[in-house]
């Protein structure tokens, strides 16, 4: 059981992500007679199965711990081989909603890359959607395709090497929402606009690291018709927490002339091994929580261009083009017919 399911316990053969540290995660599938070996000690895959999802796991040298996790798109983000760039959470979750990705939606994508993006949409247009995903380079193709294999995404996730720029997506029809996520986008939109289903609204998303490829990609948008084009950037901004203690203006001005301190800091350490007293209750309501910005906000991974594929509207360009040239031929039959009539008078 993986991505496409949820389990309690630890199974023989089940995918583990070992939360090693903020900065390590390891993935594994549980076997018996293997085992982790880190600073902290030997982590038996014996030991594992029986125990559930979340839980921590001591060492058998009593040196530290880890915390045995179930996979989900958002954890394997953070541990999985990076062949490429990444999409991160915040990008992620923003295409997925302005693409309207849902339960059985038909997703295209290009390139694959590293698969983090390609799990996120496995699981959120699950279990009836299907996920078409293309990648130019043959080693990447193939280690994607094995991960998506172990992962259990095979029914909903469709895999192949192909140079969509040049040779187009081979598909008509099909798709709900596309994904671009290539060095040209533009050179991909015009298969991209075939491969939408023509009789209904579709949405696409460029990710492009430069305003120049925004321009391009703007550029061949509105020459094959797509309309509502608009152009975002994801920032990352943190909120650093602090508690502070209320104090009136008077007693302010006071602790400031005597440089007194309004309030401790403690460490989470002593946090946890103190019993709050009654004085301490009492100063916790005293106190308010504030936060504080950095200056510079960094961050900055891709442009996000969107745009909506609206077939009704290409539709009625096509059928007014069609009544003017019968308007047209109308006009011409009747001056012939005329020109005839007073010929024939004379």
């Amino acid at each position: 059981m993986g991505f496409t399911g949820w389990k309690t316990h630890i199974e023989e053969g089940d995918h583990v992500l070992v939360h090693v540290t903020r900065d390590n995660m390891l993935s594994i599938f549980v076997k018996k007679g293997d085992e982790i070996r880190n600073r902290y000690g030997v982590f038996k895959h014996d030991d594992m199965i029986g125990k559930e999802y979340g839980s921590k796991m001591i060492s058998t040298t009593q040196r530290g711990f880890v915390f045995l996790l179930h996979p989900t798109p958002e954890l394997w983000t953070l541990c999985l081989p990076h062949r490429t760039q990444i999409l991160y959470i915040a990008d992620i979750s923003f295409i997925s909603t302005y693409l309207d990705m849902k339960p059985g939606s038909t997703v295209i994508e290009s390139g694959t890359g590293s698969g983090s993006f390609s799990h996120s949409i496995a699981r959120t247009i699950a279990p009836t959607g299907k996920l078409y995903t293309f990648e130019y380079h043959a080693e990447r193709t193939a280690a994607a395709a094995k991960e998506f294999s172990e992962h259990g995404l095979n029914d909903i996730i469709t895999i192949q090497q192909r140079d969509v720029c040049k040779n187009g997506f081979g598909m008509e029809n099909v798709a709900n929402a596309v994904f671009l996520d290539l060095p040209a986008p533009w050179e991909a939109i015009a298969s991209a606009k075939a491969a939408f289903l023509q009789h209904r609204t579709g949405k696409i998303c460029t990710f492009s690291p430069c305003i120049e490829q925004v321009a391009r990609s703007v550029e061949a948008l509105n020459e094959n018709g797509f309309i509502d084009i608009t152009m975002y950037e994801c920032l990352v901004r943190s909120h650093d927490v602090t508690p502070i203690k209320k104090i009136s203006f008077e007693d302010a001005i006071q602790a400031a002339r005597q440089r007194q301190p309004h309030g401790k800091k403690r460490s989470l350490e002593e946090e946890g091994n103190e019993k709050i007293s009654e004085t301490e209750l009492q100063e916790s309501i005293t106190t308010m929580l504030v936060s504080k910005t950095p200056l510079e906000t960094r961050g900055h991974t891709s442009y996000l261009t969107f745009a909506t594929f609206l077939p009704a509207i290409e539709n009625n360009v096509q059928s007014l083009d069609a009544n003017d040239e019968l308007m047209e031929t109308s006009v011409v039959e009747n001056e012939e017919k005329s020109s005839t009539n007073n010929d024939n008078d004379n």
